[in-house]
């Protein structure tokens, strides 16, 4: 590794990065709001400092060399770098982003936002909707929401926040008269929605194929449900508040256990963080099913 004081300039650097990825002189000047002549001296100065060519000037523009190449893809991960610890560094420190799955949002966090904003007003609160795990080493995500199986990374901590306990319902229009609960022979009869976690043949105890929608998330099976197109299987903790409120009523008495489960996740640290520590607890207190 070369000493920092024998390191190229900064700004031949940004010339090059810009140039590499423009192709063009004139529209790197323009991104960078100087000359062309400018960018192109800074680049002869980094190829004389490099010992290496890194564009060859053709009359319609510029080419990468493969060294050119090469060097570009890691100069632009070196300015990413730099870009992500100058936000992390300009962030306020009351801005706490969360990452969590899409159904998490919908069912979840998304209904309880005025809640979360009333009891934490000085707290910006930043959503992301991911189905992975984010990696807490870039530190981008304070805090975050999704499937776990234990045992737990030594690096994190975890609460377990919605067990995987599903539950089969539907809407009180689909099931009109009928008495409930129904038996297995009466839950088959009814039109069923599938979603990512098809735990119908499970709960039915069956082999065989069944028909009906499929939606590729959680939540948008639970919409079809509630908007009367059939019956769904889901954790319970996702449909609890409509089975409050009567929009959805269970259709059998039966649970299934599956996994894995939803929990609530951060990097361990020494450092607190007073707004992520909030929310934190916050989702705790009124997130964690039952």
């Amino acid at each position: 590794m070369l000493p920092r004081r024998k390191l190229p300039p900064l700004n031949a650097l940004r010339a090059f990065e810009t140039a590499g990825r423009r192709l063009n002189f004139r529209v790197a000047a323009d991104e960078l709001g100087v000359t062309q002549g400018a960018v192109a001296q800074q680049v002869r100065a980094l190829e004389d400092h490099l010992g290496q060519a890194l564009f060859r000037r053709l009359s319609r523009g510029l080419e990468l060399t493969p060294q050119g190449s090469a060097f570009l893809t890691e100069v632009s991960r070196a300015f990413d770098v730099l870009g992500e610890a100058a936000e992390r560094l300009a962030r306020p420190s009351d801005r706490v982003t969360i990452s969590v799955t899409p159904t998490v949002a919908t069912r979840l966090l998304i209904p309880r936002i005025a809640a979360l904003q009333e009891a934490l007003p000085g707290v910006e609160l930043r959503t992301i909707a991911d189905e992975d795990m984010p990696d807490f080493a870039r530190g981008e995500v304070d805090l975050a929401i999704g499937l776990m199986r234990p045992p737990v990374p030594p690096d994190v901590e975890a609460v377990l926040l919605v067990p995987q306990e599903i539950v089969a319902v539907a809407s009180p229009a689909l099931v009109g008269g009928r008495a409930l609960p129904l038996d297995d022979h009466a839950l088959e009869a009814l039109p069923l929605v599938h979603h990512c976690f098809d735990n119908w043949p499970r709960f039915l105890n069956t082999a065989l194929a069944l028909p009906g929608p499929r939606y590729s998330l959680t939540t948008l099976a639970i919409d079809a449900a509630l908007a009367g197109q059939g019956a769904v299987v889901a954790s319970l903790g996702f449909v609890a508040g409509d089975l409050t409120s009567g929009r959805l009523v269970r259709i059998s008495e039966r649970s299934l256990r599956a996994g894995p489960d939803y929990y609530l996740v951060r990097k361990r640290s020494a450092a607190a963080r007073s707004a992520a520590d909030a929310v934190w607890l916050w989702c705790i207190d009124n997130l964690r099913a039952g």
